[in-house]
């Protein structure tokens, strides 16, 4: 193949056969995801060619890798199948990058030697892309002696603040990295702080936060039982369990975190029962991992799975579905062999076991296809048949090439056999494996699939009902200009060039905004009856439903065998799903006059106005700084009007400088300045913040950043001047985990704000953040 550069490609897009036939934005999150560039030289010039790349790349441990790399590109062909993001774009190249999405990283010692060599680890396998799971369980509660020393523990929470301080500053280097999941055991004394952690502004952004909720704790919830919060064998706390529960499920209805994972039952069902315990999970909670497990992803495309799709006799094609998934679990079982790994004791622990993550896209198209609405007890029906002939495949294709390459070295024939989740297989099949074993521990998973489905004319994605039929976004130019497309969902895309485009839209194209909780529930767990793993999904719901309603789905979700639960529901401090409404056309202005808001609100300062002036002195600066934040009478208010930094440090002039001016201007010309805290209080220093105790705080806390203090002193100022109307935003965030009262619904909130464009335009699907505007995403 001839490399190009990209000046010699216009607009850096060739349209081939298979091109010309996508969606703009589909070709656009090709190039940007997968396609591969090195040096700034295309080397995939179509997607055709980034099939060939990938399907030879994994074909070579074939006695005949020629024949399989052709079969391997038939099953992507027509995105049939399509391997995760960190294959497609990794595969066959030259540069040391891993194929494997995400990772569990080793148990974190309770020791600050062990801590910081797991803080090391965590930073080199980010640094070759993958999110990473980390159970922080491990580390004493807040206050604990320890020894030696003299001095009591920070607690779990700081050396989160810590990893997460590491993970922004991996962001920061310019590569794609992911997001990390943080764990805690309900039982662990610190976790009613890990629950309320993310109500202080830009605290632990970086990750997702789950609780590891154990069968005794849903036990005494039902039974109203007390329970106790120990840690090394010592109870530090008793409190009611169903206190607990209610405090998790205030925080996920009013903050959409945190999630609940089911520990014990992901445990008792698992393949590998017998030689490993699993305590965490990957950042979208599909894959519960041991310590160094990995995530080894891709979806067979149910969409592209249908015979006469739309008529009276369509039917998901079962030679397809079989053929399909026999290639894929070969090309995934390759991966084992091609790929590199961040760390030894990942490839240890990889090839020990071969656990690959076979999962679907396209579920809900497919039912369109077939005249199924999403989530009604005849979809459900069809779903389980479906799911129940993908998993006997799935295991068929592994038995094969064990007969043909060898059992995963950890098989124990009687062990595996007696496992919960394997007596639940067909009886032949279960002959099978105790006849020739197994090639993969664990083999099925349904996970995110936000990119490949959007690369495959934007199929919905793994489990999840379309987000909408139809809508609007923006896509980045080369000149990084920005154009505005149409984004059609796959189903209605196609029945609208089969029937045209005045024909009625049927009643089973459901969309997210259409499904009852009880909808999605059903779908979710007749999935994981066949799926060794786990699901990311995550249910959408309304910003009006009632509390009582909103637990419900979460014991639910429980009882009838889901190993966790995600919801979000739009509010006031996550915001919403991005809405399918247009948006008001802006008023027509004329020349000079689009500003003139501002400058009637301008008021001229006096020569003397009061204020208060601020020191700040971190352990990491030579010198302390002295902020002074003015105030102006403004429309019979107190408002903040001017902020003047000084020190002795010159170093820091030109920067002090312009943060003042820039932020003095946003204070008299804005009402609304309760964000300018918290937009820096997300900085993050590259070389490290330190310890600091705020304004009106009782005990140090880590800030990333100087900047990040001067947001924690104007914050306090605000709260001073009644301007942020927060008790306490530094304690009262973190520590009022009890509520007296039931959360309220909160009336049309903001879509949540992208880290990358600053719009606010995230769409959550699949455990997932998705912009519509620059197509960041998080945990994909």
């Amino acid at each position: 193949m001839t490399a190009v550069t990209k000046t010699e490609i216009i607009n850096s897009t060739a349209i081939t056969t298979v091109g010309s036939q996508l969606q703009p934005v589909s070709l656009w999150t090709w190039e940007n995801k997968h396609r591969l560039v090195e040096f700034d030289t295309i080397i995939d010039q179509s997607i055709e060619d980034s099939w060939n790349r990938v399907a030879t790349a994994l074909a070579a441990p074939e006695k005949d890798p020629t024949y399989w790399a052709g079969e391997m590109y038939k099953a992507m062909e027509d995105f049939k199948f399509s391997p995760a993001g960190r294959i497609a774009s990794n595969a066959g190249v030259a540069r040391k990058a891993t194929m494997f999405n995400c990772f569990v990283m080793g148990d974190i010692p309770d020791d600050m030697s062990g801590i910081f060599d797991s803080l090391k680890e965590a930073a080199l396998t980010m640094q070759m892309g993958g999110g990473i799971g980390y159970d922080f369980s491990t580390l004493r509660p807040k206050g604990s002696p320890v020894r030696g020393v003299g001095a009591d523990a920070s607690g779990p929470l700081s050396f989160m603040d810590v990893w997460d301080s590491m993970c922004r500053t991996m962001m920061a280097a310019g590569s794609r990295r992911g997001a990390m999941m943080a764990v805690m055991r309900d039982d662990h004394p610190d976790i009613e702080e890990f629950i309320a952690a993310k109500r202080i502004p830009g605290r632990l952004s970086m990750f997702n936060l789950s609780v590891l909720i154990s069968d005794a704790f849903m036990t005494a919830v039902k039974n109203d039982e007390p329970w106790s919060l120990q840690f090394g064998g010592k109870v530090y706390k008793t409190i009611q369990a169903r206190d607990l529960w209610e405090t998790i499920m205030k925080s996920t209805y009013s903050y959409a975190e945190p999630g609940v994972i089911f520990v014990d039952r992901i445990n008792k069902k698992n393949n590998l029962w017998y030689c490993e315990n699993i305590h965490g999970t990957n950042p979208c909670a599909e894959q519960p991992l041991p310590p160094y497990g990995l995530c080894l992803l891709g979806s067979v495309n149910f969409a592209r799975c249908i015979s006469n799709a739309f008529e009276n006799d369509a039917e998901l094609s079962r030679e397809v579905v079989a053929k399909t998934v026999r290639v894929a679990v070969r090309m995934l079982d390759n991966v084992f062999e091609t790929s590199n790994y961040p760390l030894p004791r990942h490839k240890e622990e990889a090839l020990s076991k071969r656990r690959i993550g076979l999962g679907v896209t396209g579920l809900a198209n497919a039912l369109m296809m077939v005249g199924l609405p999403y989530g009604s007890p005849e979809a459900v029906a069809k779903t389980d048949e479906w799911f129940a002939l993908f998993r006997r495949e799935a295991y068929l294709a592994s038995i094969e090439l064990a007969k043909e390459k060898g059992a995963f070295p950890l098989f124990d024939k009687e062990k595996f056999l007696a496992g919960e989740n394997i007596a639940s297989l067909d009886d032949d099949i279960r002959q099978l494996i105790a006849e020739h074993g197994i090639r993969n521990a664990l083999i099925t998973s349904i996970a995110p699939t936000g990119t490949i489905s959007l690369v495959a004319d934007n199929v919905s994605g793994g489990l999840e009902p379309p987000f909408a039929l139809e809508y609007q976004r923006k896509i980045l130019n080369k000149d990084q200009t920005k154009r505005e497309v149409t984004v059609q969902d796959y189903a209605y895309r196609m029945f609208r060039q089969k029937f045209g485009a005045d024909a009625p839209i049927p009643d089973h194209f459901v969309t997210a905004q259409d499904l009852t909780p009880a909808a999605h529930l059903a779908m979710q767990a007749v999935v994981q009856k066949y799926t060794d793993a786990a699901i990311s999904k995550t249910i959408n719901l309304p910003a009006e439903i009632d509390y009582e309603e909103f637990k419900g789905v979460y014991m639910t979700a429980y009882d009838t065998g889901c190993k966790g639960c995600t919801t979000y529901r739009p509010n006031d401090v996550t915001g919403s799903v991005l809405s399918v409404e247009p948006a008001p056309a802006a008023e027509k202005k004329e020349p000079g006059e689009a500003h003139e808001h501002i400058k009637s609100k301008f008021v001229e300062r006096p020569e003397e106005i009061d204020g208060c002036t601020y020191k700040l002195k971190m352990s990491n600066m030579e010198n302390a700084m002295y902020v002074t934040i003015n105030n102006m009478m403004v429309d019979g208010k107190i408002r903040p009007w001017e902020i003047f930094i000084n020190s002795k440090a010159m170093e820091f002039f030109p920067w002090v400088t312009a943060l003042t001016r820039m932020t003095s201007a946003v204070f008299q010309r804005g009402d609304d300045v309760a964000f300018v805290p918290e937009e820096f209080q997300a900085v993050q220093d590259p070389s490290g913040g330190a310890w600091w105790k705020a304004p009106g705080t009782s005990k140090p806390k880590y800030y990333p950043s100087i900047v990040a203090a001067i947001g924690a002193i104007i914050e306090y100022h605000l709260i001073k001047l009644g301007t942020v109307s927060v008790e306490d935003a530094f304690e009262a965030a973190m520590l009022e985990v009890r509520y007296d009262e039931h959360p309220q619904p909160v009336a049309k909130p903001k879509a949540a704000k992208c880290p990358r464009c600053g719009n606010h335009s995230i769409i959550k699907s699949e455990g997932c953040e998705v912009c519509t505007e620059c197509g960041h995403q998080k945990c994909s």
